[in-house]
């Protein structure tokens, strides 16, 4: 049988104009701030009039840690959405928006799959309705602004070599991790090494994925350390005078986004985080909204659940008060395979000694999310080479960590595919039998904190660090921020920082090469073994396949 590929199915689909979207949510067509006939913003005051309303359930999509075979974490969000609308539920979905350096890199699109896409397709994985640039801009102009202060004769006193706010830009691109500024003569100004991060990394993303509204979010901006004076003591954003320049630049991209599904379902896409090097999460105001609008809402959160869910509920969920009723752990038999030793070039083959081998990866994530006291199901997210063997042993082995296992053909045939799903998630959601707590009190120290995560969450001996590293730490909490949640930025391959690591491995150290204060986002960022903050092109970019056929439409995203 042939399948039609993401890109001709997303061409295909009939889109609604989006006014009749935001009906299905009871949006009034006058608090929608189109961007063509397809996405349209949602009004801050139409967000603000719907607060005092009661929260819907919400529903968290995870994964196990990725593999080549390829997991499907986004197409069962979005499937799962659609299957809820379709048991005649009122649900919506949140998801995040695409950046363009996964798109142009490995990933090549970010909208879903099969059956189970958002759309526009294309312009989701593009420039969408311009959010990224908008937080790249306001980024770059605070690192405009301090080397201009210090250019026009450094008032703050700050030492030039403790600036710590380095530039973005939404692209893998190695060549600018580390770099020297301002080199060429007095004119240019002050020479000083720095570097640039990929914008999804931004700080300024994590604030605007946890501001409530605009005035929290200048708040937030203001609250940003920038750099420190030589006696150490640090110099804020507003110091510099930029959060009110920056807020303005962020006005409209604080506003969530609405699209639809194929199936004309309601679709949050706002912010972007990625979860190796950030929060991995869809904006706050986005799923705060939607909860007040839909019955059950549907998020998802980056990578495996060792790192997006794990946030998810330490960051997110502890900053925004809120609290997940079910989590669905997607999972392939392919990948089962992976992890159980089997090459990519052979995962064609029924093998079900090797899924049964790559299981434990999928146990020790349900073994985790159950430690927040929320209960898990599992999706079978369904290719065409699996056999009925093979799905019963991952079913065989969910039952015995006490969850179920379903399998969902929502890439092939849409909502029809996953109703046996969306019935039994509902069914656990409504039962309201979630105990949700994070997994360390605010209190904890932040070193206590970060081994509670190495320990309980990667199954780590030890977590490796300088003394630097621990001084600094320290030095942090003396300063007031020692309630602060930490941030893991880790290898999504592998619950280890060994990203050949795979399967459920246990007794390995996490060695911790930087720490940064991320004082507005509200959490510490803990850089552990070789992640990079700004990502480098793989050898064979998804960029030389994308190109404009003769029809004028866009090749290669998928």
């Amino acid at each position: 049988m042939a399948y039609k590929t993401d890109i001709e199915i997303a061409r295909e689909a009939s889109k609604k104009p989006i006014q009749e979207i935001g009906a299905k949510l009871d949006i009034p067509s006058e608090h929608l701030l189109p961007f063509g006939h397809d996405k349209a913003k949602v009004s801050a005051e139409f967000i603000k009039s719907v607060r005092g309303r009661k929260n819907g359930k919400l529903i968290l999509v995870t994964a196990i840690n990725p593999t080549p075979a390829g997991e499907g974490k986004t197409t069962t969000t979005v499937g799962l959405g659609d299957g809820l609308n379709a048991i005649g539920k009122r649900a919506a979905i949140c998801i995040r928006e695409a950046s363009l350096g996964p798109c142009f890199g490995m990933k090549g699109g970010a909208a879903g799959g099969g059956y189970a896409q958002v759309v526009p397709m294309e312009d989701m994985n593009l420039h969408f309705t311009g959010d990224f640039h908008a937080i790249t801009s306001a980024h770059n102009l605070l690192a405009a602004m301090i080397d201009n202060h210090i250019y026009w004769g450094n008032e703050l006193e700050i030492d030039e070599r403790r600036v710590t706010w380095r530039r973005v830009l939404d692209m893998n691109d190695r060549a600018l991790r580390d770099i020297v500024t301002s080199l060429g003569g007095v004119a240019n100004g002050f020479p000083r090494q720095t570097g640039f991060d990929i914008t999804v990394a931004s700080e300024v993303m994590a604030i605007l994925c946890l501001a409530n509204d605009l005035e929290d979010l200048q708040r937030r901006l203001g609250d940003i350390i920038v750099a420190y004076r030589r006696d150490r003591s640090p110099i804020y954003c507003r110091d510099i005078k930029a959060d009110g320049a920056m807020t303005v630049l962020l006005k409209d991209a604080m506003q969530p986004n609405l699209v639809q599904t194929l199936e004309n379902n309601p679709a949050f896409v706002h912010g972007g985080p990625f979860a190796n090097i950030a929060h991995g999460c869809n904006s706050v105001v986005a799923t705060t909204t939607a909860l007040k609008l839909a019955d059950y809402v549907v998020t998802e959160a980056g990578f495996g659940a060792d790192l997006g869910a794990e946030k998810f509920m330490n960051i997110k969920c502890r900053k925004a008060g809120l609290a997940p009723s079910a989590v669905v752990i997607v999972a392939t038999v392919r990948a089962m395979k992976m992890n159980g030793g089997v090459a990519k070039a052979d995962l064609g083959q029924e093998n079900v000694a090797a899924v049964t081998a790559g299981c434990p990866n999928l146990g020790r994530h349900i073994e985790n999310v159950k430690s927040f006291g929320v209960p898990v199901v599992v999706a079978i997210n369904h290719f065409v080479t699996d056999t009925e063997a093979e799905v019963q042993a991952v079913k065989d082995y969910v039952a015995s960590m006490g969850s179920e296992a379903i399998l969902c053909k929502h890439w092939e045939k849409g909502s029809a595919g996953i109703t046996e799903l969306a019935t039994r998630v509902a069914e656990i959601a409504d039962a309201e039998t979630a105990n949700f707590a994070p997994l360390y009190p605010d209190e904890m120290g932040l070193f206590e904190k970060i081994e509670t995560v190495a320990t309980r969450i990667y199954r780590a001996s030890e977590v490796l660090a300088d003394k630097k590293i621990r001084d600094q730490l320290r030095a942090w909490e003396e300063a007031g921020y020692g309630h602060l949640p930490v941030c893991m930025a880790k290898t999504q391959y592998s619950f280890s920082t060994d990203p050949n690591l795979r399967g459920a491995p246990t007794g390995h150290g996490v060695p911790i090469r930087e720490v940064r204060l991320s004082a507005g986002a509200g959490f510490i960022v803990v850089i552990c073994g070789e992640i990079m903050t700004m990502p480098g092109l793989p050898r064979r970019p998804s960029a030389e396949a994308i190109m404009l056929n003769d029809l004028g439409q866009i090749e290669g995203l998928f």
